[in-house]
């Protein structure tokens, strides 16, 4: 259940009876603000939460959102994973769960956080203070115990019945056929067998599925007996047909009255070859969904060879140890915690996780050196989607490997930055600096990223600080690539601050500074904005054709962009419109997103500012088309303001102020009121007035107001759509 449908997992396999358990749910979803589902491990609470939640969503105008606890080993990360689902990416100095609860404080939405069983005290505590400040928020979790909250309405699910009902037995027989569609229980005697195993493994889901996935090996008859042979002998340790597993498992964790499922699980273990075994235990430091290729290098060594690893794989995934959702693979949580009691009694618990590790500062050094280019989108994505190993990586290497750490925390921070884990960004940044010595790049990257993470969340006098201190550094070292990003960062601060004639001044020596020759065959550098200064203000797009540059690195791309900013900001239009457009074409070269997405918005204002609103539009449209790509809600809030400004301008007034509504969606979304630099405020407040002289304040306000309750993706897909008539 990998893959996303709206906010909730897909199913991707049957689901079987239950038709009791639902009517309980919903009609606690409906009469009670929070129920907790609990029951044993393998149980089916996870695909029971998912069918409840899915059919209860219509009854959300916020939407059902899912929060997956699992891969969590403490409570760290708790804040900033239910923050993920629900849409938050804050961008503030306030406490984490402030901003989460105002984000849901007028929210009418369904919460289900599964697998809370581990963080227990941690959960309960965030759950009482959001349904204490949230009215509108109906709260629904997974886990093997209460987790005691206050108002606590508790639904204890069993296992499938395996006398006078035929839920188990048609589950094994679907789980059979999905592993071989010419399977079934057609063959004398099959279906009685069948029906012995449901009944031997207590209807409990996961041992039924486990147990049909190992009809490959065996006949449903002599499987039944194998189960048979195994659940009617004693564990003790004097057995030895027990799994040695079922001996060391810990009882707080697989209490003896879970025999069935231990049992079951250690079965599956002994069916598994020794290399399947290992990669078993080797997956579990993998917190979320993987390929083939990261299951390679993190769990590659010894006896297990990248080809092996590939064969093992396949075989835990017939065997419905891991599940595979086109090319991408996960494990259960409880198959997790099993594999991970295999890998202590190995030993390889530190190995293990050295390479877990080096797995990911390598994707983190890839990620860095492809941001710009061709596969910025993918590696952006791939940031955020590992963003839980990327931690679990890190504080292993703060632990065993300052050096890597430092170097680690500051390739991704920029990436955090932008997918809005602005807090992780800056603490782990904040931690690689207090945990030792660091010289060079490493530092003066470190910094920035602090400085980076201030700035995007409001702490201008922090930014200022760090910016100078990467300056400083940078020049010590002779480090063209830090002057520039430290560049970036203090002029855009200064830009934040009013002081542009600064920024652009400080932007043009450094990049003066760092310009190198280009190589045979490569395309000119563009000229310098001060070379066009005696050109007047106007024209069209037309006018900023110039040869583009060659393919730069994002710092210089970054610092290029501060001089547009600046240029505009001191209303030197014309030469600001050719910076843009010569910095965008750069980007294009190198298949940059991001800085691109910028000089689409600066020539989106531009287009504006010189009375060109379609223009404008347009190139508003092709920012916002950017930033979606990218998922950085803090760049689409931008470009909704500047294109609703269009809008108003071609006096659409109640179209621009849908837009606008939108716009304060995701303005709320990164907990700013709206933000730019300081002369956005004048060109925000004159469109709006103009939007609303053209219809009025009452048709103004219901427009803006049908924006602001839109789904946010529903709203910017009507925004981009350039014929929308309201």
């Amino acid at each position: 259940m990998m893959t996303k449908v709206g906010f909730l997992p897909e199913e991707t396999s049957s689901f079987v009876g239950r038709r009791a358990e639902l009517a309980r749910l919903d009609t606690a979803l409906t009469t009670r603000r929070m129920t907790t589902l609990i029951g044993p491990g393998g149980v089916g609470k996870t695909r029971l939460a998912v069918r409840a939640a899915r059919a209860a969503a219509d009854r959300y105008p916020d939407g059902a959102w899912w929060a997956d606890l699992s891969p969590l080993y403490d409570d760290a990360l708790l804040l900033p994973t239910v923050s993920d689902a629900v849409g938050l990416a804050d961008h503030t100095l306030r406490m984490p769960v402030e901003a989460l609860c105002e984000w849901l404080s007028d929210k009418n939405l369904l919460l289900v956080l599964d697998s809370a069983e581990h963080l227990r005290g941690p959960c309960s505590h965030l759950l009482a203070e959001l349904i204490t400040t949230s009215p509108g928020l109906t709260v629904l979790v997974t886990s093997r115990q209460p987790l005691g909250t206050r108002g606590e309405h508790v639904v204890r699910i069993q296992p499938l019945p395996v006398d006078g009902a035929p839920d188990a037995l048609q589950l094994f027989e679907d789980r059979l056929r999905a592993g071989d569609p010419r399977a079934g229980l057609d063959a004398p005697g099959d279906r009685a067998a069948a029906a012995d195993i449901c009944r031997r493994l207590e209807g409990i889901p996961l041992a039924i599925e486990l147990a049909a996935a190992g009809i490959g090996r065996h006949t449903v008859a002599q499987l039944a007996t194998r189960i048979g042979t195994r659940f009617d002998a004693p564990v003790d340790a004097e057995d030895l047909t027990a799994s040695r597993l079922d001996l060391l498992a810990d009882d707080s964790l697989w209490p003896r009255r879970h025999r069935t499922l231990r049992t079951t699980i250690g079965w599956s273990h002994e069916l598994c070859t020794p290399l399947e075994r290992l990669l078993w235990a080797r997956l579990t430091l993998l917190r979320t969904d993987f390929d083939e290729e990261v299951a390679r290098e993190v769990c590659t060594g010894g006896p297990l060879t990248p080809h092996e690893v590939d064969r093992a794989l396949q075989g835990l995934v017939a065997q419905s140890v891991v599940q595979r959702d086109g090319t991408r693979y996960r494990m259960l949580d409880t198959l997790r915690e099993y594999g991970r009691m295999w890998l202590k009694e190995l030993g390889e618990e530190r190995a293990a996780a050295d390479r877990h590790a080096r797995s990911f500062l390598g994707l983190a050094r890839r990620a860095h050196e492809g941001w710009t280019g061709p596969d910025q989108i993918t590696w952006y994505h791939t940031i955020a989607d590992t963003h839980l190993d990327l931690c679990a990586a890190l504080d292993h290497l703060l632990a065993h490997d300052v050096a890597d750490a430092q170097e680690m925390a500051g390739r991704v921070g920029f990436f955090w930055a932008c997918c809005g884990h602005l807090s992780e960004a800056r603490g782990y940044a904040q931690r690689a600096l207090d945990a030792g010595p660091v010289e060079g790049p490493h530092r003066t990257r470190l910094q920035w990223v602090l400085g980076v993470a201030a700035l995007l969340q409001g702490d201008f006098a922090t930014a200022e600080k760090y910016g100078a201190l990467c300056t400083a550094i940078a020049l010590y070292d002779h480090d063209d690539e830090g002057m520039l990003g430290a560049t970036y960062l203090s002029g855009l601060t200064q830009l934040m601050n009013g002081e542009p004639a600064a920024a652009l001044e400080a932007a043009e020596r450094v990049l003066r500074m760092t310009e190198t020759a280009p190589s045979d065959g490569a395309c000119p550098e563009p000229r310098t904005a001060a070379a066009d200064t005696s050109e007047a203000a106007g024209g069209s797009d037309a006018d900023f054709d110039s040869d583009p540059a060659p393919v730069e690195s994002a710092h210089r791309l970054r610092c290029r962009l501060i001089t547009v900013f600046a240029l505009t900001a001191l209303g030197r239009l014309t030469e600001s419109g050719r910076a843009a457009a010569t910095l965008r074409r750069s980007c294009e070269l190198g298949g940059e997103y991001w800085t691109r997405s910028y000089a689409d918005y600066q020539l989106a204002l531009i287009a504006l500012l010189q009375g060109r609103p379609e223009d404008s539009a347009t190139h508003a449209r092709a920012m916002l088309a950017g930033k979606h790509r990218l998922r950085d809600s803090f760049g689409i809030a931008l470009g909704l303001d500047i294109l609703a400004a269009a809008i108003a301008a071609q006096g659409a007034g109640a179209q621009a102020a849908r837009v606008y509504g939108t716009g304060h969606a995701y303005w709320r979304m990164v907990g700013h009121p709206q933000r730019g630099t300081p002369e956005l405020g004048a060109v925000r407040e004159t469109c709006e007035l103009q939007a609303r002289a053209a219809v009025g304040d009452a048709a103004y306000q219901r427009a803006f107001e049908r924006g602001q309750a839109d789904n946010a993706e529903v709203g910017l897909a009507a925004a981009l759509h350039s014929g929308l008539q309201l």
